[in-house]
This record gives C-alpha cells, sequence and structure tokens, in this order.
C-alpha cells in the first residue's frame, strides 16, 4: 500500500505544502521581511486577512510563515517541522485573522517583527497572488509595490528636488536597468521611500556612496530572495 502522502509533500520542484499560494507566496512573503528587517526576528505579529485568515491552519500557512521567518526556502523540507524550530531558535509569535477586510486581497498577510537583540522593528503587509507571485504593498507605513523577484533597493531620503533622478543616475553608474521604481512620500518636503526594481545587482562601493549622503537616511537592499 503506498504512503499516505501529508499536505506538506513536495509538490513539483521548488515548493512544500499545498498551494503555491499558501506555501510559498507565504514563505517569500517573510523571506522578503526579514530582509527589510535586516535580521531574524525575535517576535512577530502575523496577522492575516480574508481567505488567509479562514484557511491559514488547514492549508499550512503558519508554518510557511514562521518557516520563512527563520530564512527557510520554500522547498525547504523543514517547513513541516516549522514550529519546533521556531522554539529552538527563539523566535515568538503570535497568529491573528481579520476575517472580512474588504479593502485588502484576499491573500494578505501583516508582519509586524521585531529584533530585540538590535532593537530594529518593521512592519511589512504583502500579498500572496498565485503561483508563488507576491506584491510587498506597504513597509512601516509606506505604500509600496515591489515583487521582491528581481534586485530592490529601498532608499529612504528627505525629498528634495532631483533626489530621484540622482539616485537613478547613481544606480545607472553600475550599468544597472531600473525595472521599476515606486516613491512614496508623507508631504511635500517631508520624508520619502524609493523603491527601485532592478535587473541586475548593484556593487558594494555603490551602496555605500549612496548611505554615506547627507539627505539619505537608510538605504536598504535585497537581491533576489530566490
Amino acid at each position: 500500500m503506498a504512503e499516505k502522502s501529508s499536505i506538506f509533500d513536495m509538490i513539483g520542484p521548488v515548493m512544500i505544502g499545498p498551494s503555491s499560494s499558501h506555501t510559498a507566496g507565504v514563505v517569500r512573503i517573510a523571506s522578503a521581511a526579514i530582509r527589510i528587517l535586516g535580521s531574524l526576528p525575535t517576535h512577530a505579529t502575523v496577522t492575516f486577512y480574508n481567505s488567509f485568515a479562514r484557511t491559514y491552519e488547514g492549508h499550512g500557512s503558519d508554518r510557511a510563515i514562521v518557516a520563512g521567518l527563520l530564512g527557510m526556502a520554500t522547498d525547504d523540507k523543514r517547513i513541516r517541522e516549522a514550529f519546533d524550530h521556531a522554539k529552538e531558535a527563539g523566535l515568538e509569535y503570535v497568529f491573528q485573522s481579520v476575517g472580512n477586510a474588504s479593502t485588502m486581497h484576499p491573500n494578505t498577510i501583516r508582519l509586524q517583527l521585531r529584533d530585540e537583540r538590535t532593537g530594529h522593528a518593521v512592519e511589512v503587509i504583502g500579498q500572496s497572488r498565485g503561483g508563488g507571485v507576491i506584491r510587498i504593498v506597504e513597509v512601516d507605513g509606506f505604500p509600496a509595490d515591489f515583487s521582491a523577484s528581481l534586485h530592490t533597493l529601498i532608499v529612504d531620503a528627505d525629498d528634495r528636488t532631483g533626489s530621484i533622478a540622482f539616485i537613478a543616475s547613481v544606480i545607472a553608474h553600475d550599468d544597472c536597468n531600473i525595472a521599476t521604481m515606486f516613491v512614496s512620500r508623507k508631504g511635500k518636503n517631508d520624508a520619502a521611500r524609493q523603491f527601485i526594481e532592478m535587473d541586475s545587482g548593484l556593487r558594494e562601493i555603490t551602496l555605500d556612496y549612496l548611505r554615506q549622503l547627507s539627505w539619505v537616511h537608510r538605504v536598504i537592499y535585497i537581491p533576489n530572495i530566490d
């Protein structure tokens, strides 16, 4: 008699779990979030919205999000035991659910992460679009729009004349082509955040140059998370 398969058995070569939306996409949202945080978190509050709120336990999205927060890839068989690994790593997490958020995508997750070792914290909202495809739509209250499937640069800077063009020119000197750019600001001449997706990566010297600019406050670089 054939052995009965678990919902976490391999489906195809690139994911563990019952569906790409509920596992691969969820892992990838967490993978993007920990790269924005800059480390693995020690505390996480995870809120599942709409369809995810009703299915996250049965479909394994809870294990998938914890696995991603631990730095696991979508094809990591340890996803099955993610809760055990979280305990070993000292990751504390809380799950919440909101079943009727009409303005949000059906498969939406909010991650509130904190690393007590560094004092860093971040809030990320991501959507699982199916097929493992994700969109990060908000970071720390700034609207965003990137997939993390390309090299991504996030720049916090003063909202000053010419800043967008200047950063684009710096990237161009690395022979790096900009695929998408999304700019969000709190107000005119206030804090602004640029989300830039690129076809290729940036050199460390370029990132260091951007970080030393007096009007740039933070630079986050996320290579393709896959």
